[in-house]
């Protein structure tokens, strides 16, 4: 049923959001992928960054998922690290 109205609810509905999620956990689970390795990934990631720019942790976000974009079906590592300043 198409949502006329939808563009007005600005907040994310719970199935889409619980959707999400268990894409997530599904793809982990796939991908072979644990907590840990990819906690270490991601401390790999900023260490590494971190000598050339500063990024605010509180809005981190790195995960293993699939997109669109991955036409072979595999995994893909995505990280969104807002950056707040370039060191010189």
């Amino acid at each position: 049923m198409f949502d006329l109205f939808g563009f007005l609810n600005s907040k994310p509905q719970s199935k889409n959001i619980a959707k999400d999620r268990l894409k997530l956990v599904l793809v982990h689970d796939r991908s072979n992928c644990s907590p840990e390795l990819l906690e270490l990934l991601k401390k790999d990631i900023l260490s590494s960054i971190s000598e050339h720019v500063d990024y605010d942790p509180s809005d981190l976000d790195i995960k293993i998922t699939r997109t669109k974009d991955s036409a072979s079906g595999k995994p893909v590592l995505v990280a969104s690290i807002p950056i707040k300043n370039l060191k010189r």
